[in-house]
């Protein structure tokens, strides 16, 4: 499912997608009314948008494909923005080859062991695209489809309201599931995200977004000298398969201990056998203030270089550190740079992996008559 690369780079061209510059740079400081341009196309027709935000001085470029984050565009110490998320700058690098760049994910975020699950009594077999795992969904999870997308402006926020219906079978699980997703650029520029959804038959649900974050820029090289503060006392260990064993784990004595501020890379080199299972970092945090009624911070990340920071506050119970481990220097970005290991790290707010396998773990069971919440608070700094 390719587009045309030539059409949609001419495309891109035309709307001053300057990336190595910073994309958006020609945009004034303050609120602006969501605007949407074409994007590209999918090989069957269907039209993809790009919808640009800002407001309290950050930047936000969207893509009705995914729900995809193609830019955020934050300041430096000094007033510079630079892109920091990882992306591409095409529609044709999202559909063949994306790591899920910024994407919303679906039904069911990070790993579902052998892609099984029972519930109530019932066998269920998801799509399986991880080894013998599900992952993020399956082959065609929700950073896979084309969502309806409507901007508004509300007070001093701006903001974008997606929508997606995922049928009953759908990558194999059971339940029409109805999803909203709302993207709010708030007046201080902080980004929130607020997730709902309902369902007509019990399932399973676990939504999160993928954005790589860098907060040098993107393309400017690794991020194991950020400094990072990780508000868990214990994670969930994996197999080799990097499904969790069950275990609430205390990061006390091991490299997963980031209670207090340290260098990413620190100890991501230490000789751990859950380090050489995710060749990095690629692990859930259980946090310790569990599942709140409202977003209570969790994590900051600051980059030294150029003073940015970057903080998280969430209702969920857990935070999936990546490392961008699996980033292997094939793949080009928006700004024309090769992205290696370590290039760009993922903290990604959701339930613990394989709980619908784990009875020990916050249930991520949704039936008729509930509505699922959750909500993400990403607030930028200098």
């Amino acid at each position: 499912m390719e587009t045309s690369r030539r059409t949609v780079i001419a495309a891109a061209a035309a709307a001053g997608l300057t990336a190595a510059a910073g994309i958006g740079t020609a945009h004034a400081a303050g609120a602006k009314r969501p605007l949407r341009e074409l994007f590209g196309r999918l090989a069957d027709g269907t039209k993809v948008h790009r919808w640009s935000l800002e407001n309290g001085g950050t930047r936000l470029g969207v893509l009705s494909y995914g729900g995809i984050v193609q830019y955020l565009e934050v300041p430096d110490r000094h007033g510079r923005y630079r892109n920091v998320s990882l992306g591409f700058g095409d529609l044709d690098s999202y559909v063949a080859s994306s790591p899920y760049f910024g994407a919303l994910i679906g039904r069911y975020g990070n790993r579902i062991g052998k892609g099984q699950f029972t519930l109530d009594g019932t066998s269920h077999q998801l799509s399986v695209n991880d080894g013998v795992n599900s992952l993020h969904g399956g082959a065609k999870g929700f950073d896979k489809r084309v969502w309806d997308v409507e901007g508004f402006t509300s007070g001093s926020d701006v903001g974008l309201v997606l929508h997606h219906t995922s049928l009953d079978g759908e990558m194999g699980y059971p339940g029409t599931l109805r999803v909203k997703v709302t993207y709010t650029l708030t007046r201080k520029g902080d980004w929130r995200v607020d997730y709902e959804a309902t369902t007509d038959r019990a399932t399973v649900v676990n939504l999160t977004s993928h954005v790589y974050w860098n907060l040098s820029g993107e393309g400017s090289g690794s991020v194991y000298d950020h400094e990072l503060e990780i508000a868990a006392s214990r994670y969930t260990p994996v197999d080799s398969g990097l499904i969790p064993t069950g275990e609430l784990a205390k990061v006390a004595g091991t490299p997963f201990d980031f209670r207090r501020t340290k260098t990413v890379g620190r100890d991501i080199r230490v000789a751990h056998q859950q380090l050489l299972y995710g060749k990095g970092i690629d692990h859930n945090w259980v946090l310790d203030k569990g599942i709140t009624a409202r977003p209570e911070h969790v994590a900051t990340l600051r980059d030294p270089s150029s003073g940015r920071t970057l903080t998280i506050a969430t209702t969920e119970p857990g935070l999936q550190f990546y490392s961008g481990n699996f980033l292997d220097g094939t793949l080009v970005g928006t700004g024309g740079h090769v992205y290696r290991q370590g290039d760009a790290l993922c903290l990604e707010t959701q339930h613990f992996p394989d709980s619908p396998n784990q009875p020990s773990f916050p249930s991520t069971v949704l039936r008729p008559g509930q509505t699922y919440r959750t909500s993400t608070i990403h607030s930028f700094g200098t």
